[in-house]
């Protein structure tokens, strides 16, 4: 729908004779007033309009600024199906890789504000936001947090030949060996990294960082002995580890996995010790909050969805509902947490 131009109009200046006298008139002020609140009232109407439209009007797209297979391209994909056949639009997932992550979040704050380009969102978006000086964008101001998708424990593995079984003797044998294990990564920044860099800051361990460019390639050195330990998101790795390619010594999280109910917490060995990862929706800042407040409520419905719940829990993850205030806190807290991690350890963009 076009929308009318309203023009509001600056009453001219008249002059009138009075015997020997030209004086100006102006419009009284009471008029004056009148006439800006109708045009204020008609523009007010006119936006009302507008946003009454329905959403979304054409296909959305998804940018996950990283490649197929990871866990923001399958929450991604598991939820914009979902959404698809929930809104009667297709929502379109575009894997735009690079840069950590950058190349396609800077693409998403630069697209128009409308709710039709969203972006796949993860804790290497808050990472970025401190390992990198210099940005053409800064994600927690140039990206509006819409809603969580789901999170997910990291698992502490290793290749079945290492002699390490617990996560006590794995210290052990790393402070006789300093400098001669390596642990591998989905790349420098990224949640697998930090967990690994959070492990070695709390234990004193000396641990060699492999920065590979995703997950799958880390996982097939690790799987091929090429290096010794990963800190991986379940959702990638739990399929190994039932099958014994790969011996988890712990998870990440606070608690347990219900996936891998037997597997012991970092944190029972190493007090204080959590890291977790998880993914969700972003906008471009200025995006309407009637667009951000639909997203939301449908995200949040299929989070509650029964089917979504069990396929979250086969991919070793849990719903991760709530309000965009409350994904931006988790942001915020995630930048001080991790902030403090890249500062101790000296990290690096590649």
């Amino acid at each position: 729908m076009k929308a009318s131009v309203y023009k509001i109009e600056i009453p001219r200046r008249r002059f009138v004779n009075r015997g020997n006298e030209r004086r100006l008139v102006t419009p009284h002020p009471r008029r004056r007033v009148l006439s800006l609140a109708a045009g204020a009232a008609a523009l007010s109407a006119i936006s009302r309009v507008a946003w009454a439209q329905p959403y979304p009007t054409r296909p959305v797209r998804i940018i996950v600024p990283f490649a197929p297979g990871g866990s923001t391209d399958i929450s991604a994909r598991l939820l914009g199906q979902w959404l698809s056949e929930r809104l009667g639009q297709q929502f379109v997932i575009e894997n735009r890789p690079g840069a950590s992550g950058n190349i396609g979040t800077e693409a998403v704050v630069r697209a128009p504000a409308d709710g039709h380009t969203l972006l796949g969102i993860s804790t290497v978006n808050v990472v970025n936001t401190v390992l990198f000086d210099k940005l053409n964008f800064n994600f927690i101001r140039d990206i509006a947090p819409v809603a969580g998708i789901f999170r997910f424990a990291f698992v502490m593995v290793v290749n079945p030949s290492f002699p390490a079984k617990t996560v006590p003797e794995f210290i052990t044998y790393a402070n006789a060996n300093p400098g001669k294990i390596s642990f591998a990564s989905s790349g420098v920044g990224t949640g697998l990294h930090m967990s690994g860099e959070l492990f070695k800051m709390m234990t004193g361990v000396n641990m060699v960082h492999v920065p590979y460019r995703g997950s799958g390639p880390a996982l097939t050195d690790l799987l091929g002995g090429q290096v010794q330990v990963m800190f991986v998101d379940l959702p990638s790795s739990i399929e190994y580890v039932r099958s014994g390619k790969l011996r988890a010594l712990a998870v990440t999280t606070a608690m347990r996995s219900e996936m891998l109910p037997e597997i012991p917490t970092v944190a029972e060995f190493l007090p204080g010790y959590e890291a977790s990862g998880w993914n969700g929706v972003g906008a471009p800042k200025n995006t309407p909050a009637e667009i951000v407040e639909r997203l939301n409520k449908e995200i949040n419905a299929a989070l509650a969805d029964p089917k979504m719940k069990v396929r979250f829990a086969e991919l070793g993850g849990v719903p991760f509902s709530g309000s965009p205030a409350e994904l931006e806190k988790v942001v915020v807290e995630e930048a001080e947490k991790w902030g403090k991690v890249i500062r101790s350890a000296n990290i690096k963009p590649e």
